[in-house]
């Protein structure tokens, strides 16, 4: 494949205020769904939605409000966890699901608790991956600040030629492995940010920099949960472990030779960390 992967099943779901671009595949089997990161897209996953679906699931992929094919709201008000874990909850009510098993992606782990907060009866079983329960690591207030501000009053464009004057190290071995391997990667990746609603990042930019720690939510979950995160992701490895030793029910994956996306960065090893634990939802009747 040329960057993310490609699907045969996209729709469009209308969701009260939203409208969502959702991609699926396995319809009518063990429901599970796929959220994909800041900045990212469906498409993150889109390797792996036939592999799923072989392997017995109606697996679902949406493009969050603000990313890729989805509704751009416009202002930073229509951005929050709380909204983007009510349009999970109205994406999961429209396709009749009533439980389903969930894997949250950076942000898209964020939104997990955030779901988990207001309806930890839905989920099933839980993957939380290259995420934490409260701010990253590695993000400075003040260069975030600043950052926001070149947003707000130069846009995107400013934004983004801003990130890369101050990215003066090369990314993760992993990340640049990817980078040069994977045809057209580069180029997807570009496309994906700058395809994003400039309000979404300006008031998601602040809000995950400043999020209060949900530490004590995920320790009083009581479902199965997997925390996996790629060994080189500086900003999310030790939070990894924190969840990891806060939650009961949890284990930890730590995937060699990847990063922040390791179903790209090592995709062998991430599907051997992810689909037996979820399959294991599959033996329950």
């Amino acid at each position: 494949m040329r960057s993310g992967g490609t699907f045969s099943d996209v729709t469009v779901r209308s969701l009260g205020s939203v409208r969502l671009s959702v991609a699926e595949a396995g319809r009518g089997g063990r429901p599970l769904l796929l959220v994909h990161g800041f900045t990212g897209a469906k498409e993150d996953f889109g390797d792996w939605m036939q592999r799923f679906a072989a392997e017995g699931w109606w697996v679902v992929a949406p493009d969050q409000r603000g990313h890729g094919a989805s509704d751009h709201v416009g202002e930073e008000a229509g951005y929050s966890l709380a909204a983007y874990a009510a349009d999970l909850l109205a994406l999961v009510d429209d396709l009749g699901w009533d439980r389903f098993a969930l894997l949250g992606h950076s942000m898209g782990g964020m939104i997990a608790q955030e779901l988990l907060g207001v309806a930890p009866e839905r989920v099933e079983r839980l993957v939380l991956m290259d995420t934490c329960s409260g701010p990253p690591d590695g993000f400075e207030p003040e260069v975030v600040a600043l950052g926001l501000d070149v947003l707000r009053t130069q846009g995107l464009p400013a934004l983004i030629d801003l990130m890369a004057a101050l990215q003066t190290e090369p990314g993760s071995p992993s990340e640049e492995r990817v980078r040069a391997s994977r045809e057209g990667y580069v180029e997807w990746s570009d496309a994906k940010l700058r395809s994003v609603d400039p309000a979404m990042y300006a008031a998601m930019g602040d809000e995950l920099t400043s999020r209060p720690d949900r530490i004590d939510l995920l320790a009083a979950l009581t479902i199965p949960t997997r925390v996996v995160v790629g060994a080189e992701d500086a900003n999310f490895l030790a939070a990894a472990h924190r969840m990891h030793e806060a939650m009961p029910t949890a284990d930890l994956v730590v995937i060699p030779d990847a990063a922040h996306c390791p179903q790209m960065e090592n995709p062998e090893a991430w599907w051997d960390a992810v689909a037996p634990f979820l399959g294991a939802a599959l033996l329950v009747d």
